[in-house]
């Protein structure tokens, strides 16, 4: 299986058809023509943050509205009905191993950085899909370790995905317009991470701190960033990068998602 990591946006990109969501439509077709059918979706959202590590184990999770009501009341109706996957759920605990992994069978479910990214990727909701916390003690470098340890699902059919921001700075976004130029350090930082990628300097990415100004105006708080690690942490050499959408709304989120492609089936 190919790694996708989404720039996932507001929520309320669950309610539009634009450039970004028919890209996404686009990377899930071409999964399934070029790789086969995913047996499964890990998904690894901003929006789980926990005290040591979890992942959804439930056969049936449910969809999470995680968010404010200042945003359309739409969204609140929609539901994800993706089914879990609680086998695939044990496999992603034992590769973790001897870290102790939390099977949560009812706590949590599909939080909205899951359900609306994929109900534009996979409409359906028929792949089942299991979501991995984020440990909020953890340091990048710590984060990304884990994630080098879920390279075996790829081989078992497991998509792993990873739905957060590179940059995703809330204060300083420019409400009023989503098409206005970047920030001069949103774009300096995203243009980082993104040569960092293409050239496999992991330290570029894991490290985004040394940046100094504009890493601390584009990550001012890290819950974006760590699922960008996760799908960098599961990709190989060997995996070719590309970066579509690749652009920047209202000044400081960043829409940068990235599929790795495995070179043997690239097209």
């Amino acid at each position: 299986m190919p790694v996708i990591f989404f720039g996932h946006g507001s929520p309320a990109i669950a309610l539009q058809d634009n450039a970004t969501t028919q890209l996404w439509r686009r990377l899930a077709l071409r999964i399934e023509r070029d790789y086969g059918r995913p047996r499964a979706i890990l998904s690894i959202s901003a929006h789980w943050l926990t005290r040591g590590v979890g992942v959804t184990a439930m056969a049936h999770p449910k969809t999470i509205h995680d968010f404010g009501r200042s945003l359309p009341g739409p969204l609140f109706d929609i539901q994800y009905p993706a089914p879990g996957s609680p086998e695939v759920a044990r496999e992603v605990a034992a590769l973790l191993a001897p870290e102790h992994v939390v099977l949560d069978e009812g706590g949590w479910g599909l939080d909205h950085g899951t359900w609306s990214v994929l109900c534009k990727a996979w409409p359906d909701a028929d792949i089942p899909v299991v979501q991995l916390s984020l440990d909020a003690r953890r340091s990048p470098r710590d984060h990304y370790a884990l994630a080098r340890k879920l390279l075996p699902l790829r081989d078992a059919g497991v998509l792993v995905i990873g739905t957060g921001n590179i940059v995703h700075n809330l204060p300083r976004m420019n409400w009023g317009s989503q098409n206005c130029a970047p920030y001069p350090w949103a774009r300096t930082f995203d243009d980082h991470i993104v040569n960092a990628i293409a050239t496999r300097d992991i330290d570029g990415v894991v490290d985004y701190e040394v940046l100094g100004d504009a890493a601390t105006l584009s990550v001012p708080s890290p819950d974006h960033y760590w699922p960008l690690l996760y799908t960098l942490g599961a990709t190989t050499a060997a995996d070719r990068p590309d970066f579509e959408p690749r652009h920047i709304e209202h000044g400081s989120l960043s829409m940068t998602s990235v599929a790795w492609w495995p070179d043997e089936a690239a097209s």
